[in-house]
């Protein structure tokens, strides 16, 4: 049976250490595109912080609850993007679907986290200085997010 479309909707998920320094993940099916956790909905009802869960544990084996990542270090921005899907994974939508909405999330971490890749989805993984991290980055959204971290970590600790 093939697999239903996907939701145009979807998280971005920031994830990095005290320091600033971030996570950022090399897909496996586009070797040099660099990102950030994301993903979309499994269903058009879930919370947000649900899929943004969800998906760091599929993607990084990092899981949001534990005692290492409390559920307080999941750090909802309230901000989202629209953008539109790149040609090469329409495929994956219903058809006639191109745009998708692009909830924003960072979640802090020790410094010293462990990370276990899905490797069906990405290949590498790297703890940068957030600027480098950007840098390095394909999406010129998560390269935005990223370096909208200091200000988004100094709004949440007013």
């Amino acid at each position: 049976m093939p697999k239903p479309p996907k939701i145009p909707e979807s998280v971005l998920v920031v994830i990095h250490t005290p320091e600033l320094d971030v996570l950022i993940i090399e897909r496996a099916d586009h070797k040099g595109y660099w990102q950030s956790v994301t993903g979309s909905k499994d269903h058009a009802d879930e919370p947000l912080t649900e899929t943004a869960a969800r998906e760091v544990a599929e993607e990084t084996g990092i899981v949001i609850g534990s005692e290492l990542v409390p559920e307080h270090c999941l750090l909802d921005w309230h901000h989202s993007i629209e953008y539109s899907i790149y040609p090469e994974w329409r495929y994956r939508y219903a058809e006639g679907v191109t745009r998708n909405t692009e909830h924003q999330f960072s979640l802090l971490v020790p410094h010293c986290l462990e990370v276990t890749l899905a490797p069906r989805e990405h290949t590498s993984h790297v703890w940068l200085p957030f600027r480098e991290a950007a840098d390095r980055c394909f999406s010129s959204s998560n390269r935005e997010a990223i370096l909208q971290l200091p200000e988004r970590r100094a709004e949440h600790n007013r």
